[in-house]
């Protein structure tokens, strides 16, 4: 789990049962299976546009959401919490005199919910007084009445909680069976039921479903205190219950024996084997610093992914206007002009928000605009951004890509990552086959602890699972390993990525982005990747 994940949820272990106020009222578990009626959403609805229109916005879009989490919590035999919320109510946003407004609200009446919107009108006037431009959205169609559902098969919501306990503290028993002194297991389940109508014509109705199930395995010498960890390979995933199955066709196995997950999760084996993982790392040898050639799994490339790919090509960075939070980007307009060498001709990257089973995955983003999957790089060539409707016009496009978000009915939606992945190969290649060819290189494996500058240039990235290859062949478990890049340099040093056949996803349930801070969930695909010639450094070295 990274940093902004812990911060998310180590308050729900430690506070007992005190909920945050981001996360609403708590509710019982029966209530997180109940909607409310399309046609009161409606109303509602159309009771902030007619008030908006009436107080002269040019432009309305209203959003009613109902935002339904569950967390369970466990450490070894006890169950530290069970939460389960609820966030209900209105935000509408204008354009009056050229400039935006919002306002929100959770009292669920049409005279709330216009006063709402009148409020928002207000606001945008106010704001027109020092706006020296208007703002320009692209166009998109009315849809009129349409829904869109997760395509789930099991709804977690519906599963009771005895059941999800007892599988989480199975999987820890499983674990300390096998050696670990310690474990944390988790589930995190979360149901977005969101309603957008807009003065364009638009009337979307959609359920969306995601879930995660991390854990972490601790194994400690007593003699010498050292102690390591192993984390999950679970990856948060845009499904229902079902993807706890543990489907063995969706079992990823490596060559010396490493099993991964891809639509399908066996919790309780993966808990076995991170136990016994953390115990051998304890005996592990430490990595000599040096030039290797990097194998890299997907459990593990999802998150330089993200960071130096994601982030940096989200426009907003681009022109500066998002910094505070995580910086900006050196990625510059004019690099999208002239095609900047982002990568190797092996690099091909896509934003996409309809791949199944990824955390990004809906019909419509939260202004009403269809979604769709493009290029962002092609044979190692920027060739796009993202952008949302108010910023299209900055790239020259005439709609925008469907990337718009907010968190909650109550934040105003901004542009945020869409899922963005890196392409399989297109050349029969299988993990087996890259590993054989690589004379001096390191395999990792799982995600790990990072660090990268505010310009998204420079990064180090650590991970779960270290294996040393020599002569093609994975020799021995090594630890204390982290790879530094600069992220046009890496990528240019892709050398060759497997086949589809090694595809899978990994992804964060807490993204975070602007202020007031705001998060969501993003998925990034992979396969198995090599990446020659990258420097390794020792993280257990002392300086002193």
């Amino acid at each position: 789990m990274h940093r902004r994940d812990f911060l998310a949820v180590t308050g729900l272990a430690l506070g007992g049962g005190v909920v945050p106020s981001f996360l609403g009222r708590a509710i019982a578990a029966e209530e997180l299976q109940s909607t409310i009626d399309v046609a009161v959403k409606k109303r509602l609805a159309d009771a902030a546009l007619n008030a908006a229109k009436s107080a002269g916005a040019t432009y309305c879009d209203v959003r009613v959401g109902r935002y339904m989490r569950q967390f369970v919590i466990t450490r070894e035999a006890n169950v530290q919490n069970v939460v389960n919320t609820e966030s209900l109510g209105t935000g509408v946003r204008v354009i009056a005199d050229g400039a935006w407004g919002f306002s929100a609200t959770n009292d669920m009446t049409p005279e709330a919910v216009a006063k709402a919107a009148q409020l928002a009108v207000a606001i945008a006037k106010a704001n027109a007084k020092t706006q020296t431009a208007p703002v320009q959205l692209a166009p998109t169609p009315g849809v009129g009445e349409v829904s869109w559902k997760t395509p789930i098969v099991k709804n977690a919501m519906a599963v009771p909680i005895k059941d999800k306990v007892d599988l989480l503290l199975g999987v820890n028993a499983a674990a300390q069976g096998a050696g670990a002194n310690f474990v944390n297991s988790m589930l995190f389940v979360v149901n977005e039921q969101k309603y957008f109508a807009s003065t364009d014509g638009s009337y979307i109705d959609q359920d969306v479903h995601r879930i995660w199930a991390p854990m972490t395995a601790t194994a400690i010498d007593k003699t010498t205190g050292k102690f390591r960890t192993r984390e999950g390979l679970s990856a948060p995933m845009g499904m229902g219950f079902e993807y706890l199955d543990g489907n063995a066709k969706d079992k990823f196995v490596s060559p010396n024996g490493v099993v991964n997950y891809g639509l399908s999760y066996d919790m309780k084996e993966d808990a076995i084997a991170a136990a016994k993982q953390a115990v051998a790392k304890l005996k592990a040898p430490s990595v000599k610093p040096g030039k290797y050639d990097l194998v890299l799994d997907p459990s593990h490339t999802w998150l330089t992914i993200h960071e130096s790919v994601g982030h940096p090509l989200e426009l907003d960075r681009v022109l500066g206007y998002e910094a505070n939070y995580a910086g900006t980007s050196f990625v510059t307009l004019d690099k999208v002009k002239e095609r900047f060498q982002y990568g190797s001709a092996n690099v091909n990257i896509v934003a996409d928000k309809l791949q199944p089973g990824s955390l990004g995955a809906v019909g419509y983003d939260d202004e009403g605009v269809k979604t769709k999957k493009w290029d962002l790089i092609r044979d190692g060539k920027l060739v796009d951004l993202e952008a949302i409707r108010d910023q299209a016009k900055l790239l020259g496009k005439t709609a925008s890509d469907g990337c718009c978000y907010a968190d909650s009915w109550s934040s105003v939606q901004f542009q945020r990552m869409p899922n963005v992945s890196l392409e399989p190969g297109k050349k029969k290649q299988s993990v087996a086959d890259m590993i054989g060819g690589v004379e001096n290189g390191i395999y990792i494996v799982g995600d790990g602890s990072f660090s990268i500058d505010q310009q998204r240039y420079n990064a180090q990235f650590g991970g779960q699972l270290f294996y040393e290859i020599k002569n093609g062949k994975i020799t021995q478990q090594i630890e204390d390993v982290a790879y530094q890049i600069r992220t046009p340099e890496f990528w240019n040093a892709c050398v060759g990525v497997c086949d589809a056949s090694d595809y899978r996803m990994g992804g964060s349930f807490f993204d975070g982005k602007g202020q007031p801070s705001q998060v969501s969930t993003v998925s990034h695909g992979s396969s198995t990747a090599r990446f020659n010639g990258i420097n390794v450094i020792n993280t257990a070295r002392s300086l002193g």
